[in-house]
């Protein structure tokens, strides 16, 4: 199958819905299929077997500056028409996934759209929520042009439904089990995330440093937290807008910020901590909590958007109310404190992810891209996008080879 991939965001930035992107690029190649995938920024030229074209982009300096937005271009469309793809997947289309749709729309090609990032909601913490409507109108357009809509968690998919997207289904969680694992606990990174005090209780965080992921409850967890086991210390892996702001609110003397980690580094750093704090109420899934599981640490995130979806609230983890305070402390504090119960939370969490293989998760997307394929030709309706680009409409045949 040939599958055309249209995607917001790309390496060398890395999220959650980048690592989908790539995973499941690895996947479908080591499947037989081939992807002619569009990306924005400064992508390689090839993954995994697959052609990447760049797409010309700018950055939302003032508003979110590592994002870059691509820019539509002719070229874009003659490279779509050449490849005559069997299937048009656009991922979290706003902008540049938002043309795929039309081009694909305009070309009369079969579509799936997968919506990974609840962005109507993130207009609040980027302090533009006068956007949210008008966006959300947006994406329930784009999505409903096409043949089958995917989101990545049970509650994502009532999201979903409740901005008015049609013929939405779940696209199986996944996580690599290979390259996060309990073995990859050290001592050296133990030391580095603790400022040179190994010994000292450690609370982990991964993730972008963006003021969405509501990292700033964390400030009175860890300072309350301190008053019941004096030296906690907290670690944040990562990088982004909110950085910066973030390490002047955080007491240096228990807070250590190591940047960008990725690779045995990355795995080091989630398998040495003792346990993994997750504040964020606008994830879709959540995806660093399947790899802190996958690690043999438990998780304690917020109880919202799809982070339920992920832990079993005293199972895996520990679900809290976002601004439960005193519920954030008391699950870290166990987790802490109680070594024989986060050991066994942290096997029944790594026990847990490796039920979610990306080879399984990739199996049912193809699934549901043959369902999109056969949904568009066999409904004998063709919608070009309306009736003024219908005058620009240049129907493909179906792809058959």
């Amino acid at each position: 199958m040939r599958i055309a991939m249209f995607t917001e965001v790309f390496l060398p930035k890395i999220d959650g819905v980048v690592t989908r992107v790539v995973r499941t690029l690895e996947q479908l190649g080591e499947m037989g299929h081939e992807v002619l995938l569009f990306a924005p920024g400064d992508p390689p030229a090839e993954y995994a077997g697959h052609q990447v074209v760049r797409v010309r982009s700018f950055s939302l300096r003032y508003l979110y500056p590592e994002l870059k937005v691509g820019v539509p271009t002719p070229a874009i469309a003659r490279a779509m028409e050449s490849f005559h793809p069997h299937v048009v997947h656009t991922v979290n289309p706003i902008w540049l996934s938002a043309y795929g749709v039309l081009s694909a729309g305009r070309r009369d090609l079969p579509q799936l759209a997968s919506f990974h990032t609840d962005v109507p909601q993130y207009t609040e913490s980027l302090r533009v929520g006068w956007a949210r409507h008008p966006i959300e109108a947006w994406i329930e357009f784009l999505h409903n042009k096409a043949e089958v809509n995917l989101c990545t968690s049970g509650p994502m998919v009532e999201r979903a439904r409740q901005v008015g997207i049609e013929r939405v289904d779940l696209w199986p969680k996944a996580v690599d089990t290979v390259g996060y694992h309990p073995t990859n606990a050290s001592a050296e990174m133990r030391a580095t995330l603790t400022d040179g005090h190994p010994e000292a209780p450690l609370v982990v965080y991964v993730g972008r440093m963006s003021r969405e992921k509501d990292l700033d409850r964390l400030v009175g967890v860890m300072r309350r937290l301190r008053e019941r086991m004096p030296g906690a210390r907290l670690a944040m892996v990562g990088s982004g807008p909110y950085l910066d702001e973030l390490r002047k609110r955080f007491d240096p003397a228990y807070t250590v910020f190591t940047g960008y980690l990725s690779g045995p580094g990355l795995a080091a750093a989630y398998a040495s901590a003792d346990a993994f704090a997750f504040p964020s109420t606008t994830e879709t899934l959540g995806l660093v909590a399947l790899e802190s599981m996958a690690s043999g640490v438990p998780v304690v995130g917020a109880r919202a958007g799809g982070i339920p979806f992920v832990i079993d609230d005293g199972g895996t983890g520990f679900l809290v109310d976002p601004d439960d305070v005193g519920g954030w402390v008391d699950r870290l504090a166990l987790l802490l404190t109680e070594t024989g119960r986060r050991a066994e939370m942290g096997a029944a969490a790594r026990a847990e992810a490796e039920r979610h293989s990306w080879r399984a998760a990739t199996e049912a997307l193809v699934g549901f891209y043959k369902r999109a394929v056969e949904a568009h030709w066999s409904s004998g309706h063709r919608d070009l996008n309306g009736p003024f680009l219908d005058r620009f409409a240049r129907p493909m045949p179906r792809a058959t080879d």
